[in-house]
């Protein structure tokens, strides 16, 4: 399914004797240099539409300006700070509360998953958290732990408990009990289940929680950001947008994005090395 999916598009179904059979086209091109062009395309058609002046350059900066931005503020700095400066403030804070979800979502998961009386006690608490924007707890934050790191560490830590502690207790739900058994069998006790049976099997599913919560923490640390910051991505961004220097607004964004893709290309990586049999047949 995996190869099928890295290659959508491509292959074709044929269908013969009532069941479905997948066959490699003979389309020369691959995913990775149909996203590659497209990229291109999409840069060369933002070329032309400031060249040409289709719009004008306050509603979008040309990539010039962009890059030209791009070392000036990493170089010189902007709102009391360089580039650098607020990428690594941004980062501390989402992984401050990344830690802290694996540290506390991660148990939460197993206890729902393997007692009942936990999941009695946690799931209300999870299901009160997981519908609400976190954001809509920072009133709430700020009046409690004021405006300092703590609030938005908080903020983020809402945001990502839940997918963690969710998709947890999915996998440790999902362990086959013939494995349990067997490990029982073979005189197992309890913490050596847990280690080596259900931690393992479990794993894809945390690390896709652990995807996914660094996605929505990514994008709520940002807006946090823009309510109270002195440093930061966010506040950056703000600032840029309260001036109408869009070239900067449109640099910030494109920060945000790729290290939300390093992110992604991180946790696909930790997915690789830690859970090799992972989808394979």
């Amino acid at each position: 399914m995996s190869d099928f999916a890295n290659s959508a598009g491509l292959d074709e179904i044929e269908e013969k004797g009532g069941t479905g059979r997948l066959t490699r086209s003979s389309a020369p091109l691959g995913a990775t240099p149909v996203r590659i062009l497209t990229i291109l395309a999409l840069l060369l058609l933002w070329s032309f539409a400031t060249y040409f002046e289709w719009l004008p350059a306050f509603y979008l900066p040309s990539p010039r300006a962009v890059v030209e931005q791009l070392f000036t503020v990493a170089t010189e700095g902007y709102a009391d700070a360089t580039l650098l400066q607020h990428f690594n403030a941004s980062l501390w804070r989402i992984l401050a509360a990344l830690m802290i979800a694996l540290v506390t979502a991660v148990p939460a998961g197993i206890a729902i998953g393997l007692s009942p009386i936990a999941r009695g006690i946690l799931d209300p608490i999870i299901e009160f958290l997981r519908p609400v924007p976190p954001l809509a707890y920072l009133p709430l934050m700020v009046i409690w732990c004021g405006i300092g790191e703590t609030t938005k560490v908080l903020i983020i830590l809402i945001a990502v408990f839940a997918p963690v502690a969710i998709t947890t207790a999915a996998g440790v739900g999902a362990v086959p009990s013939d494995r349990v058994d067997a490990a029982r069998a073979l005189g197992a006790r309890r913490w050596q289940v847990l280690w080596h049976v259900i931690l393992p099997n479990a794993l894809p599913s945390i690390l896709t929680g652990v995807r996914i919560g660094l996605g929505v923490g990514w994008s709520t640390l940002i807006a946090a950001e823009l309510v109270a910051a002195s440093q930061g991505l966010g506040i950056m961004i703000k600032t840029a947008s309260d001036f109408l220097q869009t070239d900067i607004v449109v640099l910030g964004i494109f920060v945000i994005a790729l290290v939300a893709i390093g992110f992604e290309w991180i946790v696909r990586l930790a997915e690789k090395l830690l859970v090799p049999w992972h989808g394979k047949a």
